[in-house]
């Protein structure tokens, strides 16, 4: 898949709240995902390798939510081998409240593959 087709597929799938299957079919086995400084302040890895560790860094952040109040998730903006979305949620973590989030994630696609993600809020 060319880039273009990764990320309307990485929207298609968001639409249907379907993570599992952005990252199975979507992210290679060897995904570096890179978190801001603020993230690692609040206690998260700077940078995650690979997607078995990728899938446990979501499914640690999913346990942490109380309740989900909405969210978005923008059309992808495809620049050569890289797309970017921005993306928001409503949320009410345990421990923490209810809170607005929101950031702009970067995608690094190679050989129909998602390689990279990072995350900037």
């Amino acid at each position: 898949m060319t880039t273009q087709e990764v990320a309307n597929r990485y929207k298609e799938l968001e639409k249907q709240g379907r993570w599992d299957l952005i990252q199975e079919e979507l992210y290679s086995q060897d995904i570096v995902s890179i978190e801001p400084d603020k993230a690692v302040a609040m206690g998260m890895q700077k940078t995650t390798n690979g997607l078995d560790a990728v899938k446990a860094k979501g499914e640690a952040f999913n346990a942490g939510i109380e309740e989900m109040h909405g969210g978005y998730c923008s059309d992808p903006v495809v620049g050569g081998n890289f797309f970017s979305v921005s993306m928001g949620m409503d949320v009410t973590m345990k421990g923490t409240g209810r809170m607005n989030m929101d950031e702009v994630c970067v995608f690094e696609v190679k050989d129909g593959k998602i390689i990279k993600e990072q995350f900037f809020f």
